[in-house]
C-alpha cells in the first residue's frame, strides 16, 4: 500500500468503471463469463446479468424492456444447451452441504434463496438425506466446531452443554437430535 509519512493511503480514490452498453452479444458473453466462474441457478444468472442491464440503461439509457427479452431467449438457449440445470446444481449443493454437516432446514433455505423451486429442492433434500443422515450431519457440524463429546478440554463438556445444544440448534438441526449429540460418545 502506498502511505506517505502520515499514514494515510496517498493513491487517488478508485472510481466506478463506466458499465458498458448491453447487446445480445454483450450478456452472452458475461453469462458465459460468470458461468466459467460460478456454479449457478436460472434465477442466479438472471439475477446478475438484470443488474448489468439496470447498470447500462441507468448510464446510456435504452430500452430495458428489450434488454430483458434479450435474458430471457438467452437463459432459454443456455438451458437448451446444458450450460445452466437447476436440477444438477440442486442435486451437487444439497449433497455437498449435507457432507459438509448441514442440517436440512439450512439446504432448504440456501437453495431457495438461490432460486430453486421447492418441489426440487425437497426432492434433492431426500436423496443427500438417504446418504447422509440429519443425525450424521449434526455429528459431522458438532465435530467442525467442537462441540459436545468433540470438545478439546472434556472436562468442560458438562458446562458448556448448553451452549453446544444451542449452537447446533442455531445450525438448523431439531432439539432431539442436537441433545443425543451433545449427550453422546465420542465415537
Amino acid at each position: 500500500m502506498d502511505e506517505d509519512r502520515t499514514g494515510q493511503d496517498s493513491r487517488p480514490p478508485r472510481t466506478q468503471k463506466r458499465p458498458r452498453k448491453v447487446s445480445p452479444r454483450y450478456l452472452e458473453n458475461a453469462a458465459l463469463h460468470y458461468l466459467k466462474r460460478y456454479a449457478s441457478t436460472v434465477s442466479q444468472l438472471r439475477r446478475v446479468l438484470v443488474r448489468r442491464v439496470d447498470r447500462s440503461v441507468k448510464e446510456h439509457g435504452g430500452d430495458r424492456a428489450e434488454a430483458l427479452g434479450w435474458i430471457d431467449a438467452l437463459v432459454q438457449k443456455l438451458m437448451r444447451n446444458g450450460l445452466i440445470n437447476d436440477d444438477a446444481y440442486a442435486g451437487m449443493k444439497a449433497q455437498s452441504l449435507r457432507a459438509s454437516g448441514r442440517s436440512s432446514r439450512v439446504i432448504m433455505q440456501k437453495l431457495r434463496l438461490k432460486g430453486v423451486d421447492a418441489e426440487l429442492v425437497q426432492r434433492k433434500l431426500a436423496l443427500a438425506t438417504a446418504e447422509v443422515s440429519d443425525e450424521a450431519a449434526a455429528r459431522i457440524w458438532a465435530r467442525k466446531k467442537r462441540l459436545g463429546p468433540f470438545r478439546r478440554d472434556p472436562t468442560t463438556r458438562e458446562e458448556n452443554r448448553q451452549r453446544d445444544l444451542a449452537a447446533l440448534a442455531r445450525a438448523g438441526f431439531p432439539f432431539g437430535i442436537a441433545k443425543k449429540v451433545i449427550d453422546g460418545a465420542l465415537d
